[in-house]
């Protein structure tokens, strides 16, 4: 009798050590767990920092108030530090976007100092004769097209031509632009860019495929946007893309360089 009676306290004793075992091991493994979960909600991407900072820029710019879209303006930028990312452009801080999603009569040519986060100059700019009336919607990158052509632009040297003063462009899209120097697409003033004529015409004058300003403000806008800066001409259409529109790229690179970006 007494053999089975100190085989059952045997058994017992080893149960309840193996629940205390058990329980001790459970317990070891709460701190381990609550602190990945922690650990997990600090981690900001790099993405989320990069949408933040555009979207900063946008307000604080005041871009929405002058008739520009956000992603208009996230293209723009977003080409602006890939640009900036492969040693294209110098150390000014100045992006220019020509909005063709806009009609003529509507003052769609933005200059942004990113620096300064404001609108340097917001005018009309001409698109090409066979781009389109009003709307611009036919663009290409031939010769003797008279028309617009999309995409990014590094602003070069500044001449004096048969329109005066005027800035040579880059342009840095294959297939898109990249025909910008042998086309002689530049910026320089017209007098068919003005109220009058959009009075008259119901729409602004039309070139042979320059980004053409208004004579009164070339030289302003030649002198703010010389010197290897970013000229983007948008339109919203599927047909076009750009290597310059890598936004990973683009994040990382910004994230890196501004360190303001991060507070």
């Amino acid at each position: 009798m007494r053999k089975y009676i100190f085989r059952a306290a045997g058994f017992l004793s080893i149960a309840f050590c193996l629940t205390i075992t058990g329980w001790k091991a459970v317990k070891k493994k709460e701190p381990t767990i609550k602190s990945k979960v922690v650990k997990s909600r600090t981690i900001v991407g790099v993405d989320s920092i990069y949408i933040k900072h555009v979207n900063d820029l946008y307000k604080a710019s005041h871009l929405k108030e002058a008739g520009l879209r956000f992603s208009v303006f996230e293209k723009a930028l977003t080409g602006f530090y890939n640009l900036k990312k492969s040693g294209q452009l110098s150390n000014k801080s100045i992006l220019t976007i020509a909005d063709f999603d806009q009609l003529s009569t509507k003052k769609r040519l933005y200059i942004i100092d990113l620096d300064k986060k404001e609108i340097v100059l917001n005018t009309w700019v001409a698109h090409g004769q066979k781009s389109g009336d009003d709307a611009a919607i036919n663009f290409s990158n031939k010769n003797d097209s008279f028309t617009s052509s999309l995409g990014f632009y590094v602003t070069g040297e500044v001449y004096r031509g048969i329109h005066g003063r005027s800035l040579k462009l880059d342009g840095m899209d294959q297939g898109f632009n990249d025909n910008a120097r042998s086309r002689s697409i530049v910026v320089h003033g017209a007098s068919y860019v003005s109220q009058g004529t959009i009075s008259a015409l119901g729409r602004l004058g039309r070139s042979q495929g320059c980004p053409a300003v208004a004579p009164e403000v070339a030289d302003e806008v030649i002198n703010t946007i010389g010197d290897k800066t970013v000229l983007f001409i948008n339109k919203s259409v599927d047909a076009y893309s750009s290597k310059y529109l890598d936004e990973t790229l683009a994040a990382n690179f910004a994230v890196d360089s501004t360190t303001h970006l991060m507070d």
